[in-house]
């Protein structure tokens, strides 16, 4: 998890790729250049760790044609386009085809920095939960705990992987020892708060009106969501009663796992 993110740049003119590379070093990032997008599709693969840069007005193959051939290879992969001054309606075909966003000339380099987090961020994220399901498809260490082959338990490692990337609330809901403890785990750990705290509140040790009292006494540094969960959670255990486990993700930011 948490892979080195590249930055491909991909540009006709040589001093506006070295420039564009050097800004982005400085910055703190990994990056290649290409001066044609013939040479660049030779190096960016489905699984390029990383994102792209490039100018859209370029000799050979086009920008535009450039950017449809990466979105058929990788619809995921975040191309950010270097449009001409005024060019908007080029600009606007580029976000249609896919591009993540575009840059227009004279554009300032802070902003392209700005634009580069981005779509490195969101890349990371895609690369990761392709990694996640991937462990899944080979038995990953935690999944490994989720044992069979049938049906019931593959629809059950994909709804794992899907819900965990939702943000909303998941209620568990199964006999003793069927292993709900274990799929709330994993659904904290393919999520996007898999960094953060994992409360378990084990609602079988308290009385209906002693654990919604203790859920409403709980920290007050919760940010304004995490203060949202605790409400509910009391409010259900105060509407439904007792539960036998109730899994909660009440977590403090900046608390490791």
């Amino acid at each position: 998890m948490g892979q080195a993110m590249k930055i491909a740049i991909v540009d006709d003119e040589k001093d506006m790729r070295q420039s564009i590379s050097q800004w982005l070093a400085l910055s703190g990032y990994d990056t290649e250049t290409f001066g044609s997008a013939e040479d660049a599709l030779k190096q960016l693969g489905p699984e390029y760790p990383g994102i792209v840069i490039s100018d859209i007005k370029m000799p050979g193959m086009g920008g535009m044609e450039f950017l449809k051939k990466l979105m058929g290879n990788d619809s995921a992969l975040p191309v950010i386009m270097i449009t001409g001054h005024g060019d908007v309606p080029m600009a606007v075909e580029a976000m249609r085809v896919g591009a993540f966003d575009f840059l227009e000339k004279p554009f300032n380099p802070d902003r392209m920095s700005e634009l580069a987090k981005k779509a490195t961020n969101a890349r990371r994220l895609v690369m990761d939960n392709r990694m996640l399901r991937r462990e899944l498809s080979d038995g990953g260490q935690l999944m490994k705990k989720l044992i069979g082959q049938s049906p019931v338990m593959e629809r059950l490692r994909e709804d794992i992987l899907d819900l965990g990337q939702a943000d909303g609330h998941v209620l568990i809901d199964g006999e003793t020892g069927t292993g709900k403890t274990l799929v709330a785990h994993a659904l904290h750990a393919v999520g996007s708060r898999a960094g953060k705290r994992f409360v378990l509140i084990s609602c079988s040790a308290w009385e209906e009106e002693a654990l919604a009292n203790a859920l409403e006494q709980m920290p007050e540094e919760l940010d304004e969501h995490q203060r949202l969960v605790q409400t509910q959670l009391a409010l259900i255990c105060r509407q439904l009663g007792p539960l036998r486990t109730l899994a909660a993700h009440l977590i403090k930011e900046g608390a490791p796992a």
